[in-house]
């Protein structure tokens, strides 16, 4: 995807920093704009949040002195920059963080090694159960709901409840059968849902989308019916699925197996 709307400048600092990591012998498998941007519904102002997986060289796992399992760099204006390694990425996508797979997902590419992407998608096809992802979007509804919908509340914080919402639905209409696209408004226009709810969700969009700061006001009430339903409806969602011991060990011996695979990989 072409970076049309993206400050020139900011792309250059991101590839900086990113040839800066690989100039320690680092490998980047893949480098992409997360957040809003990625999500389909930046604001004008919206920060450049670059995120990255890597993957150190053998060597640096041959000591007593294991390394950080996250590389970050100083929040400089609007550039946010960080990267995990593979390591840490794997073992969350195992527990049904949906981070990585989200990662996988951008649409907005700053870099990526050949080959990588196919082989990561491959592995998370595998591993990841989307009953435990639907877990990791509940927990991301709740972290951001907006109250009783009677008083005001940050706007921008409402899309950040509104988006995994979407996504459960999402997966509640796909029967829990696979993974939901990255962009909420993909997502959005895929599911059933009432049309006000529809209408009222692209209208916030379409005023963070032209608005440097939305500031606060009191949630329309379609969206607080929906976020109320959603939060019903997986109230007791976790205890609706029985652990698959069987399916943990296989997928946690195929992550292992694709980790090492990428650790003795030769630097393309």
């Amino acid at each position: 995807m072409t970076m049309e709307g993206f400050a020139p400048e900011a792309v250059a600092e991101i590839r900086l920093r990113l040839a800066s990591v690989k100039a320690e012998g680092i490998r980047i498998g893949l480098a992409i704009e997360s957040g809003s941007r990625a999500w389909g519904f930046p604001s004008p102002d919206s920060d450049y949040d670059c995120r990255f997986v890597y993957i150190r060289p053998e060597r640096d796992h041959l000591t007593l002195f294991p390394h950080r399992d996250v590389i970050e760099f100083p929040i400089v204006g609007d550039i946010d920059t960080g990267g995990w390694d593979l390591r840490k990425a794997l073992l969350l996508a195992l527990k049904g963080n949906a981070v990585l797979v989200e990662w996988l997902k951008s649409p907005i590419i700053y870099e990526e090694e050949a080959g990588f992407r196919d082989r990561l998608g491959m592995l998370l096809d595998e591993i990841m159960v989307p009953e435990k992802v639907a877990q990791h979007y509940i927990g991301l509804m709740k972290q951001h709901q907006p109250g009783d919908g009677a008083e005001p509340v940050r706007l921008k914080k409402l899309l950040y409840s509104i988006r995994p919402a979407i996504a459960l639905e999402w997966m509640r209409q796909t029967d829990f059968e696979k993974l939901p696209p990255m962009n909420m408004l993909e997502c959005l226009e895929a599911i059933d849902i009432a049309e006000d709810m529809r209408a009222t969700i692209l209208q916030l969009v379409a005023v963070k989308k032209e608005t440097r700061e939305m500031g606060e006001g009191v949630p329309p009430l379609p969206l607080t019916d929906f976020l109320s339903t959603s939060l019903a409806r997986y109230s007791d969602f976790s205890g609706r699925f029985r652990q698959d011991q069987a399916l943990d060990k296989r997928v946690q011996e195929l992550a292992d197996d694709f980790y090492l695979a990428e650790v003795r990989r030769v630097k393309p």
